[in-house]
């Protein structure tokens, strides 16, 4: 079955959403130009399906996309849920390939906390604690170790533009210096 008829079908039984579907569909693409056997909506285990899965030669890519979305229950701290969300994402799925992505629109930026993009030797227990104190605001369940947590590691951020079909890969790093001039700004978000 190709990647859009899935999609469309998953769509029409209300599983995912159009817009989440048009951004997997055009990372899908990026990836199997890049030369990965691509799958959406990929089960990992009985409480994980990842956006998107690629498998190459050099190893797996999982990529989950983030549109940004804030559900009413979360208006009043939406910068909090955005980047314990996020997060979580890095968190819960990085430990299932070799290297992990988040994929997002041009329109959006990403809150991520630095301690996903530094080497795991790096990272401390009490760092940590504090990064699952944020992953649990959102997602207690399946629940989390300290071990994953410093396991844990962003490799690529992919900005993901549907309207012009295309996917820029970008350092996490350097998308990280980018986007904290906006930021920064909010008193809500810390490093």
């Amino acid at each position: 079955m190709e990647l859009s008829e899935m999609l469309v079908g998953l769509y029409s039984k209300r599983l995912v959403k159009v817009n989440h579907s048009a951004l997997e569909l055009v990372c899908a693409r990026a990836l199997v130009k890049k030369g990965y056997e691509v799958k959406v909506e990929h089960r990992l285990d009985s409480s994980h399906v990842c956006d998107v899965m690629g498998e190459r030669g050099d190893g797996e890519l999982i990529v989950e996309i983030e549109t940004g979305f804030i559900p009413p229950e979360a208006a009043l701290e939406p910068a909090r849920y955005a980047r314990s969300r996020v997060a979580s994402k890095i968190a819960r799925y990085s430990r299932f390939a070799g290297k992990f992505a988040l994929g997002t629109t041009p329109s959006y930026v990403l809150d991520y906390p630095e301690f996903f993009i530094r080497p795991p030797s790096t990272r401390t227990e009490a760092e940590a604690r504090t990064v699952k104190e944020l992953t649990d605001f959102v997602y207690s369940r399946p629940p989390i170790s300290i071990e994953e947590l410093i396991n844990s590691r962003l490799h690529s951020i992919f900005v993901i533009d549907v309207d012009s079909a295309t996917t820029s890969e970008v350092d996490p790093e350097a998308y990280r210096d980018t986007a904290s001039g906006f930021l920064g700004r909010n008193p809500a978000v810390k490093a």
